[in-house]
């Protein structure tokens, strides 16, 4: 099955998470199909915390892909995040 969900990168410590489509059979850092998007918990100022392409994962989910809790999560806070980030801009 192929699931959505977070490898973790970065150093010890300092976490940083990329959002990937993945077999659900290999381990968690190991190869990906796809990089969505990147979640980095210790973003501080000007730092991006979460990025995500949208259309990809309405693109996997179309396909029959499937969320982890958390990328779930983090796909739902994309989401609110989105119209703001818009009207802020017009």
């Amino acid at each position: 099955m192929v699931v959505i969900r977070l490898a973790r990168g970065g150093a010890k410590r300092h976490p940083f998470y990329h959002i990937v489509v993945t077999d659900s059979r290999k381990r968690r850092d190991s190869g990906y199909i796809e990089r969505l998007g990147y979640f980095n918990p210790m973003a501080r100022g000007q730092e991006v915390r979460l990025h995500v392409d949208k259309d990809r994962v309405e693109h996997w989910l179309g396909k029959g892909a499937k969320m982890s809790d958390r990328a779930a999560t983090l796909w739902k806070q994309a989401k609110k995040a989105a119209p703001a980030a818009e009207e802020a801009a017009a």
